[in-house]
């Protein structure tokens, strides 16, 4: 059914978008969400589009942008990095004046190239890979936090809560996995904590079976993964099948119902690190309300793509226009007001808000824990 959402929303928004451009074009602002419509991590592309899609139509029921629609184009990256860049050369051929994506580091790091060179503001609701905002590109924010900062508190809530316990670290090998398996492994050995097991796997398998049994073999107690839910979910899995009792530790790429979906209950007691639940803020509360009566949870980054939206929205409002100059210098300069409350952005792009807790896994949902 998520496959047919996106679908049906992709036809929607194209639809949409060309009858505008067959009437009145010069009046629409049209922006972009890009992330996976398709493929395995679909699940979060959804919860972009679920964001996008709900600030697009709370923007342009509030009179729009300067007195203009805002227009929705919706690009499907896969979460593969040629696909990326095709996505981004097709948004800028349609002349868009903001970019809420991508999903995945490993597609937002070479999009942002094409946004650089064609002056498009971009604004990633989930990118996490330090690198995207550490190469001097000035049109390139992000909403969410970095893995440097995400493997600093993992690496010492694991050092902290698990003292002695045998650690094995995995990591997908894409650049947000192993950035962030990386990252937690430099806190963890600073903090004197070395592991016993360092391995990747390759995301997009079935069968693990063979790295449960060297994690079996090297007896295991924490598996700290770099990498997203569906793949751990598996892992975490089939090491019960094996009678292997390793905790699971991961990042904010388990912050879907699927995960669960995937575990049953073998995924009891995983915990994984994320924000201070953006769903609890005050400042969200009709948003998540409106969402709830849809029969939607805006889980993950659903509303960090709300709030890029409207930072984007603010920031011309500021400026008057949306060249991509101005828009940068506002968001250098002001803060914004958005459904994590108010927030601004460091010389490199960085969010400022609040930094990453733990959640704990039990019984099917998931719940802050401090251990």
């Amino acid at each position: 059914m998520k496959l047919n959402h996106w679908a049906l929303a992709a036809i929607v928004s194209m639809a949409a978008i060309g009858q505008h451009n067959n009437s009145q074009a010069s009046d629409d602002l049209v922006i972009a969400v890009a992330g996976p419509i398709t493929g395995q991590y679909a699940v979060f592309g959804e919860q972009m589009l679920r964001g996008a899609e709900m600030a697009v139509a709370d923007i342009n029921a509030a009179g729009g942008v300067l007195g203009r629609k805002l227009v929705l184009e919706v690009g499907d990256d896969a979460c593969e990095a040629k696909q990326a860049v095709a996505v981004a050369n097709q948004m800028a051929n349609k002349g868009i004046s903001f970019m809420a994506g991508h999903f995945c580091s490993s597609t937002s790091i070479p999009a942002s190239e094409v946004y650089y060179e064609e002056g498009i503001l971009q604004i990633s609701p989930a990118s996490t890979n330090p690198m995207l905002t550490e190469r001097g590109f000035d049109n390139v924010f992000r909403t969410c936090g970095r893995d440097d900062q995400q493997g600093q508190v993992a690496g010492s809530f694991i050092a902290k809560n698990f003292p002695g316990a045998r650690i094995g670290i995995l990591h997908d090998k894409t650049a947000y996995g192993k950035g962030l398996a990386d990252e937690t492994k430099k806190e963890l050995n600073a903090r004197g904590v070395q592991e016993v097991l360092y391995e990747a796997y390759t995301a997009g398998e079935k069968d693990y079976s063979a790295l449960v049994s060297k994690l079996k073999f090297e007896s295991i107690d924490i598996i700290y993964l770099g990498g997203y839910h569906t793949e751990a979910g598996l892992i975490v899995r089939q090491a019960r099948q094996q009678g292997l009792n390793a905790r699971l530790i991961s990042g904010d790429a388990l912050v879907t119902e699927e995960f669960w979906s995937i575990t049953g209950p073998a995924g009891e007691g995983t915990l994984f690190s994320f924000s201070p639940d953006p769903s609890k803020n005050p400042e969200a509360e009709d948003v998540v309300a409106r969402f709830l009566e849809q029969g939607y949870r805006p889980e993950g980054y659903t509303l960090y793509t709300y709030a890029a939206i409207q930072v984007f929205a603010q920031a011309a409002e500021l400026t008057g226009g949306t060249d991509v100059d101005d828009l940068i210098n506002k968001l250098r300069t002001e803060k914004f007001d958005t459904v994590f409350g108010a927030i601004g952005f460091d010389h490199k792009g960085d969010v400022n808000a609040p930094g990453y807790v733990f959640y704990e896994w039990s019984n099917g949902n998931y719940e802050y824990t401090d251990m």
